[in-house]
């Protein structure tokens, strides 16, 4: 934490606060009303996650980025699902670090090209258009929703939103879910993916 807090005042970054846990940093949250939040993934993905959540709610204006010793592909994009714009690993090189904080506290997303170099190779073209009903399992994908939750949404089985996942990635070229997901951010703009 001390050396995060000595790197951020070397860029003329002001923090005004570091907690040790998920509640006393809602707390400091809400009594400081800072513009950008960092939280460590250290506490739990599904904890960071659902708390990530809560602070969307509560704090829709907040930049926040989570950073973590080890990020796999697709805690990256539960993150990003929940709400933070921007992730990056706590061994990145201090350049990359400062960038993603920087984007993120200036309204943009930024992610570790490591966690994306398997799925941000081109997609093959499509064999035919999606069908409406496929357009919504995809959204609904996108937003982190399983199977049986997706089904109970569209008022089908889960069994058949399979199939229709199944003709998805047929269709698109991509592969599992968690690159449909990341597909559907970079469509609409949500993640950006710095190339050298």
């Amino acid at each position: 934490m001390e050396g995060l807090r000595a790197l951020l005042e070397s860029a003329e970054l002001h923090v005004v606060a570091a907690e040790t846990s998920l509640p006393g940093a809602m707390d400091a949250v809400r009594e400081l009303q800072p513009s950008m939040l960092i939280v460590d993934r250290a506490f739990g993905i599904q904890a960071v996650t659902e708390w990530i959540g809560e602070l969307r709610i509560s704090q829709p204006s907040m930049a926040i980025m989570a950073w973590s010793s080890a990020v796999s592909e697709i805690d990256a994009i539960r993150l990003r699902q929940a709400g933070a714009q921007g992730v990056v690993r706590k061994t990145a090189p201090l350049g990359d670090l400062l960038s993603c904080i920087r984007s993120v506290a200036a309204g943009g997303t930024w992610m570790d090209d490591d966690m994306l170099r398997e799925t941000a190779q081109p997609v093959r073209g499509a064999h035919s258009p999606l069908t409406f009903r496929e357009m919504q399992v995809r959204e609904l994908v996108e937003r982190g929703m399983k199977n049986k939750e997706i089904g109970d949404r569209l008022g089908i089985r889960a069994g058949t939103v399979k199939i229709h996942l199944k003709h998805i990635f047929e269709k698109t070229g991509i592969r599992g879910r968690y690159g449909l997901a990341l597909s559907g951010l970079r469509e609409k703009g949500l993640l950006a993916v710095m190339v050298e």
